[in-house]
């Protein structure tokens, strides 16, 4: 068009901007009020969905009454082109930056439900993220009519020299991706590295992988190093496991009787401390007669590694308690030395009362 432009065409175009802004504030309250009742559902995904649209439908109800604004205005054929051109442009960059959020997120939510407690597996979140935008920013060069195929030569090209110089990036990058793939390692797991770090898994991202210690410190390491050395895993093929605890009781004790008491502690703490297995079987195997006591292993249940230093605590405490009570005795080794004409004698080891006995003998 190459008339001038009027009153009235000034009036329709505000009409239809303001018809956009009005548009655009309802379907925000609108998907306000779904976000609410999309929170009190067990799905987590609709929530992540009803954020995104309310990032893309208001934008895109203000770009349609910016579109149907400059369409009334007596525009020539190249400025409307243009105007065109750049409400597209803004419209793709808005929908690949909530498309980028709604999947990050729901590949984040997977994630997390997969990986047990608070799992957080940025790597795959980071790439999801990364390949969107990258095509999201392809179909805005190719709206400019900018051909992309020398752009992808290019980058094929330059791609051989950029993976020669980042060797150890893209390695930590295949060993992250290789480890979360083969599940040996997930977030939340308790893990124990083969050069004494020890912790919770807390995140694996493209490059490292951070754990956290029951100090609450923080362990990076490289996710190369990782998959190449030697790890105990606690938390898989089951988060369950059990501890074992050594005990020893004196010769004169009745074994029946101690096996009966130890298993009621047993019973007892599996079913009043927190972390513990109330359905665990208690299992006290004898095994050794030792110098001064005889010997026993206690199998305690425990419901994850961090929770064995609580439930032995607790069953180290109650078992003395109870043992006294019992009249059963704990034998603490002794060492018995004997003054000779200058020369030193040192007995074999022996129980506190063997020893007091062959004091009493010398003194005789």
């Amino acid at each position: 068009m190459n008339r001038t432009p009027t009153l009235d065409d000034g009036v329709l175009a505000s009409i239809a901007l303001a018809a956009g802004l009005l548009l655009a504030f309802l379907s925000r309250t609108l998907l306000r009020w779904l976000a609410k009742h999309a929170k009190r559902t067990r799905w987590s995904g609709d929530d992540v969905i009803v954020d995104a649209l309310r990032g893309v439908v208001p934008w895109a109800a203000i770009a349609g009454g910016a579109a149907a604004g400059a369409a009334v205005l007596p525009l020539t054929r190249t400025v409307q082109h243009h105007v065109n051109q750049a409400l597209q442009v803004w419209l793709i960059f808005v929908v690949t930056l909530s498309a980028a959020r709604v999947i990050a997120g729901l590949v984040q939510r997977v994630t997390q439900s997969r990986s047990g407690v608070a799992g957080s597996a940025t790597i795959f979140v980071n790439i999801t993220r990364v390949l969107v935008l990258a095509i999201g920013f392809l179909v805005v060069l190719q709206t400019l009519g900018i051909s992309i195929a020398p752009m992808l030569t290019a980058l094929g090209v330059g791609g051989l020299a950029v993976a020669l110089a980042l060797q150890d990036t893209l390695a930590n990058l295949f060993a992250g991706i290789h480890i979360l793939a083969s599940k040996t390692v997930q977030p939340g797991d308790y893990i124990r590295l083969g050069s004494g770090e020890e912790g919770y898994v807390v995140d694996i991202n493209w490059r490292q992988t951070t754990v956290r210690q029951l100090s609450n410190n923080l362990v990076v390491v490289p996710n190369g190093q990782l998959a190449k050395s030697n790890m105990t895993n606690y938390t898989r093929p089951e988060q369950r496991l059990t501890v074992l605890v050594q005990v020893g009781v004196g010769y004169d004790s009745d074994l029946d009787h101690v096996e009966r008491v130890t298993a009621e502690v047993v019973t007892e703490v599996m079913t009043d401390v927190a972390g513990a297995l109330p359905d665990h079987e208690p299992a006290i195997r004898f095994h050794t007669f030792g110098d001064s006591r005889v010997g026993f292993t206690v199998v305690l249940g425990v419901g994850e590694f961090s929770d064995q230093y609580r439930i032995k605590h607790e069953f180290i405490k109650r078992l003395h308690r109870r043992y006294r009570e019992e009249g059963i005795r704990i034998p603490a080794p002794a060492r018995t030395v004997a003054l000779q004409q200058g020369t030193v004698v040192i007995p074999h080891q022996r129980s506190g009362e063997e020893v007091g006995d062959a004091r009493a003998a010398h003194l005789d």
